[in-house]
């Protein structure tokens, strides 16, 4: 018996009105999950908790060291940018001498935690070949990535340029013919390391304009920065300025700097490029890794 239309019209309003509602309270529950979830990463004062990335190998910035007291604020202050691009992201200092952490004690505290050492270092010298596989090999983590150093790459040219820049370097020095710079590094016996120097002077010679830059080194290789002026001055260029490739204070930024004829720029620091590509090497390391062996699978 067919129900009188207005049954159905009643029965059709009433299965809307409850779809509505089931429809209202699905909103309602993602509503308040997502808020939730939201409120979840805040603290009780209202700021933000870091996003955690626990799976993530710990990024362990290996500085060289220095008795210079500047020298750990100005890392330390680097590491904290390198905190602000990758909230989450757990990021430790390690020293190879002289300062507190060594980085024998940064890998002991973090026992089982995989981590990345990232050399704050320009050229595959003695530390990034020998001292710093050595260390990954004796720590007690399972497994402990060696990064390649910070040069030569774009982004420290970038950094150099802005610290010569705020030196007093200005664009009517890159058209001068009296202008040179000497590309100031720390020195290896490796000549792999020296052929990276030479690669970064180069790199930095385009970013100027073609002006002349020369790498001179504070020790172990040759030339040195005071011969470099002078072969610079050979060459009839006797506006030199000094581009420090150190990633802090210390004897050998100082030494080189006391040097320079003209301008000296600053240690490249805590500038933004360079905590940019402190992260490029952590993550270029991560890229490599070799896959787990399968008695590592078996044990997971």
């Amino acid at each position: 018996m067919t129900e009188p239309a207005h049954l159905r019209e009643s029965q059709a309003l009433r299965s809307a009105d409850e779809s509505t509602l089931d429809s209202t309270a699905q909103l309602l529950t993602r509503i308040t999950a997502q808020l939730g979830t939201q409120l979840s990463h805040l603290h009780l004062n209202g700021t933000r908790r870091p996003m955690s990335t626990p799976d993530r190998p710990t990024l362990v910035a290996v500085a060289h060291g220095s008795r210079d007291a500047r020298a750990l604020p100005a890392v330390t202050a680097l590491l904290d940018r390198v905190r602000a691009l990758r909230p989450g992201l757990r990021v430790r200092l390690g020293h190879i001498e002289l300062n507190a952490p060594l980085l024998t004690d940064t890998l002991a505290a973090l026992g089982d935690s995989e981590a990345v050492l990232v050399p704050l270092l320009f050229g595959r010298g003695y530390h990034v070949k020998h001292d710093l596989p050595g260390a990954a090999c004796a720590a007690p983590g399972p497994r402990t990535l060696v990064a390649p150093p910070l040069g030569p790459h774009p982004l420290v040219v970038e950094a150099l340029h802005a610290r010569l820049v705020e030196a007093g370097w200005r664009p009517e020095h890159s058209t001068g013919r009296g202008t040179g710079v000497v590309l100031a590094a720390a020195g290896s016996r490796d000549p792999e390391s020296a052929a990276d120097t030479r690669r970064l002077a180069r790199l930095l010679s385009e970013r100027l304009g073609g002006v002349p830059v020369v790498p001179a080194y504070a020790s172990a290789a040759s030339p040195t920065v005071p011969e470099a002026i002078r072969a610079l001055a050979a060459r009839g260029r006797h506006q030199v300025a000094v581009a420090s490739c150190f990633t802090a204070p210390g004897l050998f930024a100082t030494r080189c700097a006391a040097a320079a004829p003209w301008i000296a720029s600053a240690p490249l620091g805590p500038h933004p490029a360079l905590a940019r590509l402190v992260l490029r090497r952590y993550e270029q390391a991560l890229a490599t890794r070799p896959a787990p062996h399968p008695l590592e699978l078996a044990s997971v």
